[in-house]
């Protein structure tokens, strides 16, 4: 892990440490004690995403928060690898080197699809998606928007570009607000400072191109893993109706809807979430 890209006041910075674990050099955070859960952002994100969360956990768990490959701090050795069943697979292998069986594992946004597909790796006892990001854009969206990334992210330079352009208060403000979520000044800062970094974007680029969802969400009915849906009301990103429609597909799947706050609802409203996914891990299997 590069300490040096790690700003001094970054979340639980002084609790992350270096992981490797083929093919990927992992930022890993490391907190608390108890049954382990694996925490997984979504894309253009890091773990950064649960700082709010986290301490509402560790009293009960120890919390394990990698920053996926190419992302945040976590040095991809393979750039190929950032598909979601490569990347399962991996994620999978770093709790192989960590010697360490997830209790339960909560994703966001993509992470939430990534940790439905880890179920078939990693055989966790519950998982809690946040806003899970398992439909498709609708039209030609569904096509332009993967292509889109698929050039950019094989075009020389394009992230620093990228990074010179959008990392400015402004656009990320502005990126945000699109997400139907509100963050304080500290929050915004945080994110401004990983669209400022072109590894981070060319990561998050190349998880854009190579991710789909097609053979997940086809499966999903075969997951017999107790599952936890949240979603929020406010979500621009990625509308309630996505988790809702997944959870009437899932056989042992529960869906909870927030009535306020947006994409990003674990971090404006972690006590909100941590209310629902506590009672759900402390008896994932009861109705």
């Amino acid at each position: 892990m590069d300490f040096d890209r790690m700003p001094p006041d970054w979340p639980f910075r002084e609790r992350a440490r270096r992981v490797a674990s083929r093919p990927h050099d992992w930022c890993v955070v490391d907190e608390g004690s108890g049954p382990a859960l694996l925490l997984l952002h979504g894309a253009g994100g890091a773990g950064h995403s649960f700082r709010n969360l986290i301490p509402l956990l560790t009293p009960r768990y120890r919390v394990l928060v990698p920053d996926l490959p190419g992302q945040g701090f976590t040095r991809s050795g393979a750039r190929s690898r950032y598909g979601i069943d490569a990347m399962a697979e991996d994620v999978a292998q770093l709790c192989l080197t960590l010697d360490t069986q997830p209790h339960a594992i909560i994703g966001h946004s993509a992470g939430a699809a990534l940790a439905l597909r880890l179920t078939e790796f990693l055989d966790p006892h519950a998982v809690v998606g946040i806003n899970a990001a398992l439909g498709t854009f609708d039209g030609a969206a569904g096509v332009m928007f993967p292509l889109l990334a698929r050039v950019l992210a094989v075009t020389p330079f394009i992230p620093h570009v990228v990074a010179k352009l959008w990392g400015n208060p402004a656009t990320v403000s502005k990126l945000l607000t699109a997400t139907g979520s509100t963050l304080d000044a500290e929050g915004q800062a945080q994110y401004l400072a990983l669209v400022r970094d072109p590894a981070h974007v060319d990561g998050t680029l190349g998880m854009m191109a190579q991710w789909k969802l097609e053979d997940l969400t086809t499966r999903l009915p075969a997951i017999r893993t107790p599952t936890l849906l949240i979603a929020s009301a406010g979500d621009l990103a990625v509308p309630a109706r996505i988790s809702r429609d997944a959870a009437r597909h899932m056989p042992t799947a529960r869906y909870v809807e927030i009535p306020t706050h947006g994409h990003l609802v674990h971090e404006e409203a972690p006590e909100a979430v941590a209310a629902l996914l506590l009672p759900f891990l402390a008896a994932p299997g009861t109705a």
